[in-house]
């Protein structure tokens, strides 16, 4: 064989490998471009582009990267009587709020922590890795976590602050025990039980 005919057939080799990274490329951007993320993520997706102050490439890297992280993840289904101690759990919780909302709240973040694992996320004190998870699989009612996470964590917050977040959690906590199993229920009658006297 020339060194001529050598030449084409290595070019001819290297363009078809570059056509086909290209062509790979655009399928996955297709798969994770703009409108497919914002359309998976709903909410999350407005709330990290606003984190990146309105830089669409930044939020979509950042989302693509978590689709690729935990996008294979699977949910482990709960027992039935994991179900009931989680949801005891909660209402304890919620009737704690009057007495006390800090703890209440406390109380709440780390139920859904706990809640998570039990259904396959990320545990161990990575926050962050974890709601990175649910954001991919529960990206609807995500926010309640990080709204009752923020308080728990906050000295500072007030009582109103942290009834927002107990309701935007609570929606969250639906989402995560009921596991699709159920019609969800509008909880806002249920929820809104955590307005205090006089408020």
């Amino acid at each position: 064989m020339s060194t001529g005919v050598l030449i084409v057939l290595i070019l001819l080799i290297v363009a078809a490998v570059v056509t086909g990274a290209v062509a790979l490329n655009r399928r996955a951007a297709g798969a994770h471009g703009p409108r497919n993320l914002k359309r998976h993520f709903g909410p999350e997706y407005d709330r990290v582009l606003a984190r990146h102050d309105g830089d669409t490439k930044a939020a979509d890297h950042e989302l693509a990267e978590r689709l690729q992280r935990h996008g294979e993840l699977r949910e482990q289904p709960l027992e039935p009587a994991e179900r009931e101690r989680f949801t005891a759990r909660w209402a304890a919780a919620q009737e704690q709020f009057v007495e006390s909302p800090h703890q209440a709240v406390a109380d709440a973040d780390l139920l859904l922590s706990e809640l998570a694992g039990a259904r396959g996320f990320p545990v161990g004190g990575e926050y962050e890795e974890q709601f990175a998870a649910l954001s991919v699989h529960h990206a609807e009612h995500v926010h309640g976590y990080r709204r009752v996470h923020s308080a728990a964590h906050e000295e500072r917050a007030d009582t109103e602050e942290m009834r927002t977040a107990m309701i935007e959690a609570r929606a969250f906590f639906d989402d995560l025990v009921d596991e699709g199993e159920r019609p969800r229920q509008k909880s806002k009658s249920r929820l809104n039980k955590l307005q205090l006297k006089g408020s």
